[in-house]
């Protein structure tokens, strides 16, 4: 009997989940012998992201043929993605107003965590253009690789026949990339046990209990965001069933729940989005690596949330200018927030800053980042999918995908 590959990657994660529970006393086992192999997936996943990156965007924006069509790309990516994060944090704080998750939680904080904010917005938008390429590419300045992929992409464009052997070159590197990747998605199953079983035993259920309300908040608003949010940008724009939507995008959404890191999921994500949904080459090479880098719906939500929670537990009162800052904050913040495991929670030192909110705080939601972390990332890689699906709808590039099945392995 034949199993698909997204079952086999649910299979590792709940395998993963039951073994780490049943290691919960002997966490040695899972960090010295388990958690190398989950690191080992990582690194395979990194180690494309930026050749993945550079050459499918290159090929991308040279393959448009028209300078007007990637500045109306990147208009319609960027208003949809600071759209839904608008009403990603705006969920987020109804849903602290209404759950009250640090009502009667009194709990003293141990340490104090030192405030680290994201870069300002201009800062952030003077440093998209970078000084030296190749730094950027050895660093894996996101920004600054799409920024220098989209220049290269318009410059074969212009100068035409002469530059056809750099494009022929980046075409190969892509698709060189594409059977990598889908190497590396064979191994998913037991890279996601593997990450999956030190988390599982080092935050077992005695540890999550006290801040359940917290974790429950965070993921009834993942929920609702994709439900609600998601179904709709894809079903209005793109005409899609939110079924067939969820579905074809499971494996993308299962590797950012093991990893945390929606840059790390990335080269899932093009992946699942051009053969599953049909999104087209151009479009998912430009939308989706803006995506992991400027989009953080679950983020922002997160930021909503622990907010509401740390002001609960410090008794204090959040008027509604105050709650009207942090939906500011976080949208925009989101923009300076890299794609990587934590970043979240470094973003929510500055937006408790932003609202004169103690830091200690944030010490509280340290124990159980990691848990929220899967979550928000999870909703980041959705929402990328999803403005995927509408811009390559609105620009007549969203192809019809015939239901198959999954090659196995």
């Amino acid at each position: 009997m034949k199993i698909k590959l997204t079952s086999k990657i649910l299979l590792g994660l709940v395998a993963g989940i039951i073994v780490g529970l049943l290691l919960g006393g002997s966490q040695d086992i899972a960090t010295k012998y388990i958690a190398p192999f989950g690191t080992l997936f990582l690194n395979l996943i990194r180690m494309i992201i930026v050749p993945l990156v550079l050459s499918s965007l290159v090929v991308g924006a040279a393959s448009t043929g028209d300078v007007r069509k990637l500045g109306r790309l990147g208009g319609k990516t960027i208003a949809f993605y600071l759209v839904t994060t608008a009403i990603a944090v705006t969920l987020g704080l109804i849903l602290g107003n209404v759950i009250n998750p640090g009502a009667g939680l009194q709990m003293p904080v141990d340490a104090a965590v030192e405030a680290r904010t994201a870069p300002p917005l201009m800062e952030t938008l003077i440093a998209i253009i970078p000084t030296n390429p190749i730094k950027a590419l050895v660093d894996g300045a996101m920004l600054q690789i799409i920024a220098f992929a989209l220049f290269l992409g318009v410059g074969i464009t212009t100068v035409g026949e002469k530059a056809k052997p750099v494009l022929n070159f980046f075409d190969g590197l892509a698709e060189t990339m594409y059977k990598i990747t889908a190497f590396i998605m064979s191994l998913a199953p037991y890279g996601v046990f593997a990450l999956i079983v030190p988390v599982v035993a080092k935050n077992g259920p005695a540890v999550l209990a006290p801040l359940a309300k917290v974790i429950f908040a965070v993921y009834l608003g993942i929920i609702l965001h994709s439900v609600i949010v998601y179904s709709s940008i894809t079903k209005i724009f793109g005409k899609m069933s939110p079924v067939k939507f969820f579905k074809g995008i499971a494996p993308a959404a299962t590797v950012a729940f093991s990893t945390a890191s929606s840059a790390g999921t990335l080269p899932v994500t093009i992946k699942s989005a051009k053969e599953n949904l049909g999104v087209s080459n151009s479009v998912a090479s430009f939308v989706l690596p803006l995506g992991a880098t400027i989009n953080m719906d679950g983020t922002a939500l997160y930021q909503g949330v622990c907010a509401l929670f740390v002001a609960q537990v410090y008794g204090l009162e959040l008027s509604l200018v105050q709650q009207l800052t942090i939906v500011i904050t976080a949208t925009l913040a989101s923009i300076g927030t890299a794609g990587v495991p934590g970043a979240g929670f470094i973003m929510l030192t500055m937006v408790l800053t932003s609202v004169g909110l103690p830091l200690e705080g944030s010490a509280l939601i340290a124990g159980i980042d990691r848990i929220l972390d899967m979550g928000r990332t999870t909703v980041n890689v959705l929402g990328d999918a999803a403005v995927a699906v509408a811009v390559a709808a609105t620009e007549g590039e969203l192809s019809p995908v015939e239901e198959k099945e999954e090659v196995t392995v």
